[in-house]
């Protein structure tokens, strides 16, 4: 074990994060914990894992489950495809390793949802692999503590070299968490906090004076930004709700039908359009009823919506994979995107066309 690791070891033993996860032994606590922190802020982790292992404690009540109660107990964490891929992999864990988490890292890595990130963060974790993990944190804390001045994307093979060379064969676990906890703590994208650092003598950037500007940045391709309409589509005091393709953004989710604006085409009418497209029914345009902004991590939308009201067809699943008319108390009982949540408090509790002065627009 080198100096170096023996210092952040120690530091991480007495300063250490306490999270809900932290200690854990048993592999698939490990495992949804890390699918979780993909992509996602460890304080918005927090609550959905507890609430998730209330629900589903092991790996056998998750392949048991419908892909709609996954994906409910998943609602508002965002990446969905995390929570399908979850789950296909618990069912394959259950299939073909009889409900335990295989501890061969090249096992662990055929299941969906873990590439070599998760695989090291599970192996090391779980069984104490000597397999290091690179995330954008460790990979901050590398190139700083070597003074790399390029984009870590152009360095992986130096920072890997660096994290196997200090890695103990003993405490890989401790190791990954130890660097995590730096780089969320102290080795922070801004104004890191060198001082108190354990091993900021061994860091050619804070020796340099240049840790402000290390990493340097990735370039980022301009997010682009939709115009979206959605429809409402009321018979009765119930709407009419379709459920996306499996596959895709938000799959498996259910929604408010609709899509994006064409070019010279009106929110009304593409409102109409995507509708027909997707589930077969004529609608009359009603009135718009709300506009909400949602950004997502690669694009940003700008949603219209409007209240509609059924003419004629039956629905079917052209653009979808599931349609259902609900009453608005079954709302909270069904997974929606967050965009679609933004509309809910602006929904009436009836029929806006049972009153006389709903205009219809098309």
């Amino acid at each position: 074990m080198t100096l170096l690791t023996r210092r952040l070891l120690k530091w991480f033993k007495k300063f250490g994060r306490t999270l809900p996860w932290r200690g854990a032994k048993d592999p698939y606590k490990i495992w949804i914990s890390e699918i979780m922190l993909q992509q996602t802020q460890v304080e918005t982790v927090k609550a959905y894992y507890t609430r998730w292992l209330q629900k589903f404690p092991k790996v056998e009540s998750v392949a048991s489950a419908t892909e709609e109660e996954a994906l409910k107990a998943w609602e508002g964490l965002g990446y969905y495809a995390r929570a399908r891929n979850f789950q296909k992999a618990c069912r394959m864990v259950c299939n073909e390793f009889q409900g335990k988490i295989p501890s061969d890292p090249n096992q662990l890595e055929k299941l969906p949802g873990i590439g070599p990130y998760t695989k090291a963060a599970i192996a090391s974790m779980a069984y104490r692999k000597p397999l290091a993990c690179m995330d954008g944190n460790i990979k901050r804390i590398v190139c700083r503590l070597l003074a790399i001045e390029h984009p870590p994307s152009h360095r992986l093979l130096a920072i890997e070299n660096f994290l196997n060379q200090h890695l103990p064969k003993t405490r890989p676990g401790d190791f990954n968490e130890a660097l995590m906890d730096l780089g969320s703590m102290i080795c922070t994208p801004q104004n890191p906090k060198c001082l108190v650092c354990p091993i900021h003598t061994y860091c050619k950037a804070y020796e340099q004076k240049i840790q402000d500007r290390l990493p340097v940045k990735e370039k980022k391709m301009k997010r682009p930004h939709y115009l979206i309409s959605v429809g409402v589509i009321w018979k009765g005091n119930k709407i009419l709700i379709s459920r996306r393709k499996s596959k895709g953004l938000l799959g498996g989710l259910w929604e408010f039908p609709g899509g994006k604006i064409e070019a010279l085409e009106t929110p009304q009418a593409c409102a109409k359009r995507e509708i027909k497209e997707e589930l077969g029914v004529e609608v009359s345009i009603g009135e718009q009823f709300g506009k909400v902004k949602h950004a997502f991590t690669h694009f940003s939308i700008e949603m219209h919506a409007f209240h509609c009201r059924y003419v004629s067809g039956k629905p079917k699943t052209l653009g979808c994979s599931d349609w259902r008319w609900v009453q608005l108390s079954q709302i909270p009982e069904l997974a929606f995107p967050k965009a679609n949540h933004k509309l809910f408090e602006l929904l009436p509790r009836q029929n806006p066309f049972l009153k006389s002065n709903q205009k219809m627009i098309l």
